[in-house]
Parts: C-alpha cells; structure tokens; sequence
C-alpha cells in the first residue's frame, strides 16, 4: 500500500446538499423551506435572544450601575495582630498563613496590613505591606521580605 493508493472507506464520503438549483436536484423551488412564513423568507427566522414573545432575560435583568474593572487586583488581606499566634522568630509565609486557617487560598497574593498590634519579632513574607505595617513588625523587631 502506497499513499497514493489510499482513499476513504465506501460510503464515508458524501456530497453535500446544494440546495435552489433547479427542478431536477429535488431540492430546487422553495430549496427545502416549505412554502411561505418567516422561517421561508430570507433573513428571515428568530434572533438569538428570542423567547418566544416573552420577555427576554437581557431585558428583564437590570443593569449593573457604575463601572467593573477588569483590571483590578484582588489580595488576600492579613492585619498583623493575627500573625501574634506565630512563636518568636518563625517565618511568615502564605503557605504558613494558610495552614494556620488565616487565608484559605494562597492563589491570592498575599497583603499585610497595620490593624493592631505585634508582640513578637516575625520575619514576614508577603506579596505587599502597608507602611505601618511594615512600622510595626519592625518596631517590634521583625522583618519584612516582599514576595514577587
């Protein structure tokens, strides 16, 4: 068997059906529309969102006021008086947030913010901190280390 010597199996292969061309096709005359009505006339038939006369959805939902951006960027938010749960000198990733059930996710990027207080000396690990956050860890002896 050569390449050229290959074809489909019998009966895989059919013509398509062309349809208006003449009398002696089968398919000619109305070109399998039926006679008369919407659906037989050209461009004719329901757009896409037709409910049969009943209201359409995009009609019947409101419209959302103001202005959604598509660009915004969603954080996970962790104040600091949460981290005092942490032992003197561990490290405080998003890995180590999550397993201690501060964050659920760590797809997110993590921020830290300045709510509260810390009492311990934490070497924090986030993707963004707010400045009195950073204030604060350091004042209490920590460190902070900016995840990209």
């Amino acid at each position: 068997m050569r390449l050229h010597e290959l074809s489909p199996a019998p009966g895989a292969v059919k013509k398509r059906k062309r349809v208006g061309r003449g009398p002696g096709s089968g398919h000619g005359k109305t070109a399998t529309r039926g006679t008369k009505g919407q659906k037989a006339r050209s461009g004719g038939g329901k757009g896409p969102g037709f409910e049969g006369g009943q209201t359409p959805i995009y009609r019947r939902l409101p419209k959302l006021p103001g202005f959604r951006n598509p660009f915004k960027k969603v954080y996970s938010l962790v104040n600091i008086d949460r981290l005092n749960i942490f032992e003197q000198g561990s490290v405080v990733d998003p890995t180590a947030l999550q397993q201690a059930g501060i964050i659920k996710k760590t797809d997110l990027p993590v921020k830290v913010l300045g709510r509260g207080e810390i009492e311990k000396a934490l070497t924090v690990k986030a993707h963004q901190f707010s400045g009195s956050a950073i204030r604060k860890i350091e004042e209490a002896g920590g460190k902070v280390e900016s995840l990209k």
